[in-house]
């Protein structure tokens, strides 16, 4: 209680300031939801990323199947996903290393596997030094970051390296300059430079620049941000059309990063701008929670990718107030509403659904999407709550 009652006092302010019947229905259900004691949110985080390994990660080799033990098949082609799989579990990771070192060795050993088995790549190219390369330079884009992620949990350099030499040789090298600007196009030998290429890439150049202090990254990075402001980002805040949650949570995380390196201000604006529209807008939302995406791998993970950036930026102290207690509140409520929506009698086959504000239908095939993105919102409110409360 003493983490929430704060937070909803500092916070009627702003809702008193908006008249709609919608705003004072959203506040209900903050007052109902802070004040409940009952919810383990660090429980819950467990059980969430407990279901996503056992149902659905191969532990022989480290990756992650489409569905429960593999049972629709068609996981071949599952690549840029398993970054974002797998990104749930370094920051569970990161949450229990020094409670529980048993398990944390475990997921190191999961880590290790991955890099091992190239995050079940299908692409084999044989000229290929790393294992990585793959045509689409988002999927690599992806999983760089994961890389990195993992550098940043464990200490070992072996992750981050191998995701410098990746953007070294296999990313930044098909950037296309034109009237636009310089920009990474989606595929090899294709003219589109879209966000979810250009937004993680110029994430992954701020965060080289952070280890390595070469200025040809930030240079980079800078030019990638140009890019996405110049041609793709919307007035509004939209970082493309369609608004979808992934861009909207990478581009806002690059623009963070490259606060943090510039002390430009500009950059921490364009960040609170994208994470708010993306909690406030009803192109990115249904009944106040984020909305489904759709059920295909790609739809079902979006939300993984913008939950653990949002949290980012309410733990940033260089954020606004506003902001900040914005996406506090906001995430407790869809964590909230996933949690009354879980059947918790079917643990562990306890799934989540592609709209939280639904019970997964018992008779279907689950998805690894779906499980991701939900064990993401657990694991980021487990460690939101947890710095805050410190």
């Amino acid at each position: 209680m003493k983490i929430y009652i704060p937070i909803i006092l500092s916070i009627l302010s702003i809702f008193s300031a908006c008249d709609s019947e919608a705003g004072w229905q959203n506040l209900e259900v903050i007052e109902t939801v802070k004040i409940d004691p009952v919810i383990d949110w660090t429980a819950v985080a467990d059980s969430c990323t407990f279901v996503l390994v056992e149902q659905f990660m191969n532990k022989e080799k480290g990756t992650f199947w489409k569905s429960p033990k593999n049972v629709s098949g068609g996981s071949y082609n599952i690549y840029w996903q398993q970054a974002h799989a797998m990104d749930v579990i370094v920051y569970a990771y990161e949450r229990i290393k020094n409670k529980n070192p048993e398990l944390a060795d475990t997921y190191e050993n999961y880590f290790r596997l991955w890099l091992k088995n190239k995050a079940n790549n299908y692409n084999h190219d044989k000229n290929d030094e790393t294992g990585f390369l793959n045509s689409f330079t988002d999927d690599m884009c992806w999983i760089c970051l994961t890389l990195i992620h993992m550098s940043e949990a464990t200490g070992d350099d072996v992750y981050i390296n191998m995701a410098k030499t990746v953007y070294d040789t296999h990313i930044i090298t098909r950037a296309r300059t034109d009237a636009k600007g310089t920009g990474l196009p989606w595929k090899s030998n294709d003219e589109s430079r879209n966000a979810c290429t250009n937004s993680p890439g110029c994430l992954i150049a701020a965060k080289l620049y952070k280890k390595y202090g070469t200025e040809n990254y930030l240079n980079d990075a800078k030019m990638l941000y140009d890019y996405i402001v110049k041609n793709l980002l919307k007035g509004d805040g939209r970082v493309e059309e369609p608004p979808l949650t992934y861009t909207q949570g990478t581009f806002g995380e690059a623009c963070r990063q490259l606060y943090h390196i510039t002390q430009e201000r500009q950059y921490m604006r364009k960040a609170e701008e994208v994470i708010n529209y993306t909690m406030t807008s009803d192109r990115c939302l249904q009944n106040w929670i984020l909305r489904d995406e759709g059920t295909s791998m790609d739809g079902s993970i979006f939300k993984a990718v913008f939950i653990p950036y949002a949290v980012n930026l309410a733990l940033d102290e260089k954020a606004s107030d506003y902001v900040k207690k914005r996406i506090i509140l906001f995430l407790q409520d869809n964590a909230t509403v996933l949690w009354n929506n879980l059947d918790r009698s079917l643990y562990p086959e306890m799934y989540c659904n592609y709209y939280w504000g639904k019970v997964f239908p018992s008779g279907d095939i689950a998805s690894m999407g779906a499980q991701t993105s939900g064990a993401s919102l657990m694991e980021g409110v487990a460690r939101m709550l947890a710095n805050l409360a410190e």
